[in-house]
C-alpha cells in the first residue's frame, strides 16, 4: 500500500515577513500548487528524486538554465532533513518507531524559488507521510516548528513560522507571532479566518525571477539583529497593517484592504533590496487597478482583483513581463 500526502503553496497577504521577526500576518494557502509525497514499505530506506532534481540534462544550455534558476540544491536534502527532525522528535518523546525501511518519492508543481514556499511544502508533505507510515501523532501546533527546524537548524536556511503555519492549517489564517509566545511555548497564536468571505484575490508569479529566499532575507536579517532603528520602526508599522486588516475582517469591511496590501509592499521596499523586475511586476499590477504585495520573498505577488475584466487585464499586462496570473484556490 502506498501512502500519499501533500502540502500546498501559500501567499502572505498582509503583515510582517515573519522569518523570525515576531510579526503578525494574514496568509492563505494556494491549492493550485502542491508538493506530493508517496511512501511505501521497503527492505531498505530509499529517497527517489523527481526528474527535475536528477543530474541529467539535455545539453549545456539546459544545465545552465536550471542551475541559474534553481541553484545547486534539489529537494532530496529537504526530504532528508524532514526525516531527521521526525525521528529526532520521536526519540525526544520516547516514541518507538518500527525498524522498517521505506521507499519515498516526491513531486512538486509549486513554482520554484518565487516565494510560494515550495521547500517547506515538500518537508511538510514528507513529515505527514512519515507520521502516517509510523502511526505517530504530532500535535498540529508543533508541526510548523518541526518543518522550521528542518530548514533552519538542519539546512541553515533563513526561515520563519508563517509559511509552515499556513501550510499546516490551510485556508486563511491570522497569526500573532509575538516573541513572548514563541519563546515561552514554541508557537504563536493562530486564528482561522473564513476564506469564503475574502475579497477576490489573484496571485502572479514570474518563473525567471527565481531566487533562494534565505539569500533574499540575509541583508534584512543582519540589520534586524543589529537593532537598526529604521528597520525596527518599519517592522512595527507592517505589524500594524496586519492588525488593521484583521479589524476590517472582523467587521466584514474589506474596503481598506487594497490600501493596506499596497502599503505593505511599499514599506518592505524601504528595508529590502528589491530587483527592478520585481518592482515592475508590482507597478504593472497597480496600473491595472489591482493592489499588489509580495506573496513571499520575491518572484510572486498577491493582491485584490475586483472583477474579471481587471483579471484579464492583469493577465495581459503581466504576461508581457513573463508572469503568469491565477485565481488562488484558498478554501
Amino acid at each position: 500500500m502506498t501512502i500519499a500526502t501533500r502540502a500546498y503553496a501559500r501567499a502572505g497577504l498582509v503583515g510582517n515577513p515573519s522569518d523570525q521577526y515576531f510579526g503578525k500576518i494574514i496568509a492563505v494557502s494556494v491549492k493550485n500548487f502542491s508538493a506530493r509525497v508517496f511512501l511505501e514499505e521497503s527492505t531498505d530506506l530509499r529517497i527517489e528524486p523527481p526528474v527535475s532534481d536528477k543530474d541529467v540534462y539535455k545539453n549545456a544550455v539546459e544545465f545552465l538554465e536550471r542551475l541559474n534558476l534553481y541553484g545547486y540544491y534539489g529537494g532530496s536534502r529537504l526530504i532528508k532533513a524532514a526525516a531527521k527532525v521526525f525521528f529526532d522528535y520521536c526519540r525526544s518523546k520516547n516514541i518507538e518507531t518500527e525498524p522498517k525501511g521505506f521507499r519515498l518519492r516526491y513531486e512538486c508543481d509549486i513554482p520554484r524559488q518565487v516565494g510560494l514556499a515550495g521547500s517547506s511544502a515538500i518537508i511538510l508533505a514528507a513529515i505527514r507521510a512519515l507520521m502516517a507510515y509510523y502511526r505517530v501523532k504530532i500535535p498540529q501546533e508543533t508541526q510548523p516548528t518541526l518543518v522550521l527546524n528542518a530548514e533552519l537548524k538542519e539546512l541553515g536556511i533563513n526561515a520563519g513560522y508563517m509559511d509552515r503555519v499556513i501550510q499546516v492549517l490551510e485556508g486563511c489564517v491570522y497569526m500573532d507571532l509575538a516573541r513572548s509566545l514563541i519563546e515561552s511555548r514554541g508557537y504563536g497564536a493562530y486564528e482561522r479566518l473564513e476564506a469564503t468571505i475574502l475579497p477576490p484575490l489573484y496571485v502572479a508569479y514570474q518563473p525567471t525571477l527565481g531566487k533562494v529566499s534565505g539569500a533574499v532575507h540575509s541583508e534584512l536579517r543582519s540589520a534586524y539583529d543589529k537593532g537598526d532603528p529604521r528597520v525596527i520602526r518599519t517592522m512595527e508599522e507592517i505589524i500594524s497593517l496586519a492588525e488593521k486588516a484583521k479589524k476590517g475582517y472582523d467587521g466584514r469591511d474589506f474596503s481598506r484592504w487594497p490600501e493596506l496590501i499596497d502599503r505593505n509592499f511599499d514599506l518592505r521596499s524601504r528595508i529590502m533590496t528589491i530587483s527592478p523586475e520585481n518592482i515592475e511586476m508590482v507597478r504593472a499590477a497597480r496600473r491595472c487597478g489591482a493592489s499588489a504585495n509580495f506573496a513571499g520573498s520575491g518572484g510572486s505577488i498577491v493582491g485584490i482583483c475586483d472583477n474579471e475584466n481587471m483579471f484579464d487585464r492583469l493577465s495581459t499586462e503581466l504576461g508581457k513581463l513573463g508572469a503568469k496570473v491565477i485565481r488562488p484556490q484558498v478554501v
